[in-house]
């Protein structure tokens, strides 16, 4: 019980957030309470620190080039072109939107597609004047594409980095399961989309609103090696994973050296177009606190006994078949993202993972449905993650506020079916996997 008031009280003060207390903070006090009251230990610590600190460098990183990316024009040109592209019919504009968001959630996290291509979608969506109901639409479609599709890669969502580190899942395997996996849930989740919103949206629009694509290219330098860095950054990731080098080595080494080029610093600063110390700025450098913080509280719950029920549970699913093993899994670790946020989550269904007594190729299926469950669980519920919570302060930032009851609301409509065809995909495609493997 004291564990997990702990926690309770520690997930309340990072989502509330009183007074701009930083969730870092926050997550530091409710660890350091922990400790102090016996729940974790000294030697926790370094195991918790272990489990993170990749991921959460990692994530960092390409944040910062994320940010860099963004200021320098790069998501706004390439927004400015799908809309081109779309030749002014609204009903192919929509899933090129939400394609877009696909794309960028695999290489830049779900945080980055969420936070940065919403505003400019806003933006877009303002010049061709779409009514509200419309606009909602394609905002409430970017929102949850970001999340729903951040399973191709480790790099993906911290969820990802976290669980493949746990388990030792080389980059090449993870994006073997995943990338297919990835494309079931982008496509049901684009047909739920439709359904729930495809009559709002115009059949017409008018293209000459826009401007054109290169008009939002703020640093052409930037703008000319971004594609050739980031096709090299996802080759080093294949090339790097045997070796057993950390990703966020290899995603450090491209965020310092694009942040040397936005800075021009053969030039000593002169001649910069971008700002790198507002992107150092702007990185969450509170999640590398929030990171360590959370993770021990949730250890410290595991270690009163939490890991315990869930290994239990997870080794009666397995009696059921595989396939019930799958499903049942990533449905049990959404509804636990949904309640305590995804990131406590995927530590606790990990440490129920490795500690549960199941067949090898079953636990294989659980590590995957977890991380399913984690990366698209939390659209149930506002406080499911970080990210959701962000966007919906953006957004209203913006002047389209959405209420925790309207988000539930859609959250429970869209979530579900999106989560069971993705889990049907897994169940279906790993065993043919890894006959061939």
């Amino acid at each position: 019980m004291l564990a997990l008031a702990i926690f309770v009280v520690t997930l309340v003060l990072v989502i509330w957030q009183p007074k701009g207390l930083g969730i870092g903070w926050s997550a530091l006090g409710g660890a350091l309470v922990a400790l102090l009251m016996g729940v974790v230990h000294l030697a926790d610590i370094i195991v918790v620190w272990d489990i993170v600190w990749d991921a959460t460098f990692t994530f960092v990183a390409l944040i910062i080039i994320s940010l860099i990316l963004d200021e320098a024009g790069f998501f706004a040109w390439a927004a400015l072109h799908v809309t081109r592209w779309g030749n002014g019919r609204g009903h192919l504009l929509f899933p090129l939107v939400v394609l877009l968001g696909a794309v960028i959630a695999a290489f830049f996290a779900n945080d980055g597609a969420a936070l940065l291509l919403t505003p400019i979608v806003i933006a877009i969506l303002l010049r061709l004047k779409f009514e509200p109901p419309a606009a909602l639409a394609f905002i409430i479609a970017t929102g949850f594409i970001a999340d729903t599709a951040s399973l191709p890669l480790v790099i993906s969502n911290l969820v990802n980095i976290v669980s493949a580190n746990y388990f030792d899942i080389g980059f090449d395997r993870y994006a073997a399961v995943m990338v297919p996996v990835n494309l079931v849930s982008v496509a049901a989740t684009l047909a739920v989309l439709w359904i729930a919103f495809g009559r709002r949206i115009p059949k017409h629009y008018a293209v000459e609103n826009l401007d054109p694509p290169r008009s939002a290219i703020k640093d052409p330098l930037i703008f000319r090696v971004a594609f050739p860095l980031l096709a090299t950054l996802l080759i080093a990731y294949f090339v790097t994973a045997p070796l057993g080098i950390p990703i966020a080595f290899v995603t450090g080494t491209a965020a310092v050296l694009l942040m040397a080029i936005a800075g021009r610093w053969w030039q000593a600063g002169r001649g910069a177009i971008v700002s790198v110390s507002s992107a150092l700025r702007g990185a969450p450098w509170q999640i590398v606190l929030f990171s360590i913080g959370m993770y021990l509280v949730v250890y410290g719950l595991g270690n009163a006994g939490l890991t315990n029920y869930g290994a239990m549970a997870l080794e009666w699913l397995a009696q059921q078949g595989n396939f019930i093993a799958t499903l049942g899994t990533g449905f049990l670790s959404a509804i636990v993202a949904s309640v305590m946020n995804n990131m406590p989550s995927t530590l606790v269904g990990a440490l129920a993972i490795d500690q549960a007594n199941v067949p090898a190729v079953t636990q294989e299926l659980m590590v995957y449905a977890n991380v399913i469950g984690n990366d698209l669980g939390p659209k149930f519920t506002p406080i499911g993650s970080l990210a959701t919570l962000l966007w919906l302060h953006v957004l209203a930032g913006k002047g389209y506020k959405i209420g925790w009851g309207q988000y539930m609301k859609i959250g429970l409509l869209i979530t579900p079916p999106v989560l069971l065809a993705t889990l049907v995909a897994l169940a279906l495609w790993l065993p043919v996997l890894s006959a061939g493997w």
